[in-house]
């Protein structure tokens, strides 16, 4: 296998740092190119230092100075601001680009390298949620390859290696069901952030955490599924799985099902991603069968997680409405997280802006970014 040059855009979150853990484990596959963060400078020069890439972006202009002292003697070119973190996808010398950017705030980078033929190991569920009719159309007509590096997309993914010709029935996303499994709607309204950001399963940053405590992170999933996959809804199923071992499972038209499985830990979706086609032999701990003697599965409830039911409303709906929902979901977890909302209050305020942003049935590009603006500025008014 060729050495594969890696742009990781999002180097400093929690996918990022994992996947520079798998950039330093495998020096001799792969060789990082640029590495991109928004506001944690230190971190990135740390990363930089470590893996000698060719640029580094820092997008808040207010840490350039620092970033460009730090690396310059290294001879590392540093740039900044949003638009560089467009631009820097474009370089000739990026083979992957690795979009791990959270939120909105990855759409623009991800689909200008896309544009520009380059292979996205896709870890910003967002980008496909708010705008995946633009993304797969691109991805289509530029011949991009989109590899998901969720672990349930990316189970999908794998159960569909040499399937390609069959068609798919069902796809089952599962779900551990968050910290608060079980509770009721009374009990919901009492939630702290503190035991919010306490997952049982998975190490992630706070808003993907909060999210999955909500079970929105299933809902982006889902509508994420849809694009990547060509689904129609009727077609994507969430159950809860409390274990994680399943990550996901694919159903064929014959009744036949895969699933992969295994323990949860990020860094195999993104190391598949970055390899594909080919597996790489590592050191993770490998999953037994007799530490995990039962494996169960129940259905998701609804009427208490709202916002499951939400994306699924909007993914039905289609246009600007996944577009809303997100952006709605992000001012109301961001608030929550600042202590200016309470736990049950989140889908409150997504369902608001679900009903009172305008509805657009094909928006373009520019509808998309009005449609994020006005919800963002709808949601801060109802906090």
């Amino acid at each position: 296998m060729e050495k594969k040059r890696i742009a990781i855009l999002g180097s400093t979150g929690s996918i990022g740092k994992q996947a520079v853990e798998v950039l330093l484990e495998n020096k001799h596959l792969f060789e990082a190119e640029v590495l991109a963060a928004y506001n944690n400078a230190d971190l990135l020069i740390e990363q930089a230092m470590l893996l000698k890439p060719n640029a580094v972006v820092i997008v808040n202009k207010e840490h350039y100075k620092k970033v460009h002292q730090a690396l310059n003697p290294l001879d590392i070119k540093v740039y900044s601001g949003e638009k560089s973190l467009v631009q820097i996808v474009e370089m000739d010398t990026i083979d992957i680009v690795l979009a791990a950017v959270v939120g909105y705030a990855g759409l623009a980078s991800t689909l200008n390298a896309i544009k520009h033929k380059k292979t996205i190991a896709l870890a910003n569920k967002e980008t496909l949620v708010v705008a995946g009719d633009l993304i797969t159309q691109q991805a289509e007509e530029n011949k991009v390859l989109i590899i998901p590096v969720d672990s349930e997309h990316s189970a999908i993914f794998q159960c569909l290696v040499g399937e390609w010709q069959n068609p798919i029935e069902k796809i089952y996303l599962t779900a551990s069901g968050g910290p608060f499994r079980g509770k009721s709607a009374s009990e919901l309204s009492e939630v702290t952030v503190k035991q919010a950001l306490k997952h049982p399963n998975w190490s992630m940053g706070a808003k993907i955490t909060i999210d999955s405590a909500t079970l929105m992170n299933k809902g982006l999933e889902v509508i994420e599924a849809k694009w990547l996959f060509n689904l129609e809804p009727n077609q994507i199923d969430v159950i809860i799985h409390p274990q994680s071992i399943v990550h996901s499972i694919a159903q064929f038209n014959d009744g036949s099902m895969k699933a992969q499985m295994g323990l949860p830990d990020m860094k195999l979706p993104i190391q598949y991603a970055l390899a594909f086609p080919q597996r790489v032999k590592n050191e993770f701990k490998r999953f037994d069968f007799l530490n995990y003697p039962h494996l169960s599965f129940e259905k998701p409830d609804l009427e208490t997680f709202l916002c499951l039911t939400l994306a699924y409303k909007a993914m039905n709906l289609g246009g600007n409405a996944p577009c809303i929902l997100n952006a709605a979901n992000e001012i109301a977890v961001e608030s929550f997280l600042n202590e200016k909302l309470k736990f049950n209050e989140i889908p409150r305020i997504i369902e608001k802006c679900l009903e009172e942003i305008k509805f657009i049935k094909h928006p373009s590009y520019d509808d998309y970014t009005l449609s994020d603006k006005e919800t963002r500025a709808f949601a801060y008014s109802l906090i």
